[in-house]
């Protein structure tokens, strides 16, 4: 509550998150409630409405947060991002902002409550959107361009899984592995054939030999 002697000062504060309320307000129209509450009058706290998403009305009293900020002194200058519900059902997501004068008591607060249900509803939408079916195909297919220094590093990963160089790789493990780069796209590159009998120490022929 407001001390003696503060009444020109609180008023100023009131008028000044009056021209925050309004602004946030008209950024996010009918999306975010934004309220201004005088904690000055708790009976009639509620001073201005923008977005009206909750049913209130000029003057209605003070929530319970309010009540609990003018009970404490010490209570939170700031709650960000609550949980909360409006009175029909619609999930809200609220941030409440005190506001002190100079002599550090609560005049007013800035509560913010947006409306998540509407954005529920896109993020289902988008979930649908991008999921996607693992389909019956035995080549998996990659939209990014091979490189040959992607090859190199593909060839050194497998023959270190098989505690192998490159070219210490048996007859079987080659063919595994040469399968599985062209399945992987690594043999669209150009030149990886040459590449690969090089990093293999093997000819053209048995790499080919080894594709089918």
């Amino acid at each position: 509550m407001s001390g003696p002697g503060d009444e020109d000062e609180d008023a100023l504060l009131l008028r000044e998150a009056e021209k925050i309320v309004t602004a946030i307000g008209r950024m996010f129209p009918g999306l975010c409630e934004v309220v201004l509450h005088d904690l000055r009058d708790p009976e009639h706290a509620v001073r201005t409405i923008e977005n009206n998403l909750s049913g209130r009305d000029i003057g209605d009293p003070a929530t319970e947060l309010g009540l609990a900020r003018i009970a404490d002194p010490a209570y939170p200058d700031v709650l960000q991002n609550y949980p909360n519900r409006f009175p029909d059902g619609r999930p809200a997501k609220s941030t409440s902002i005190g506001i002190r004068n100079g002599a550090g008591h609560y005049v007013a607060a800035i509560c913010l409550n947006l409306d998540v249900s509407l954005f529920a509803v896109v993020s289902r939408s988008l979930a649908q959107l991008v999921a996607t079916e693992e389909p019956d195909q035995p080549v998996r297919e990659s939209l990014n361009s091979r490189s040959t220094g992607e090859l190199r590093s593909a060839v050194e990963e497998f023959a270190s899984a098989h505690g192998q160089t490159p070219r210490g790789l048996g007859a079987s493990a080659r063919r595994e592995l040469v399968r599985s780069l062209r399945a992987r796209g690594f043999l669209e590159v150009r030149h990886s054939v040459r590449t690969l009998t090089d990093l293999l120490g093997v000819s053209r022929a048995t790499v080919y030999n080894d594709l089918r």
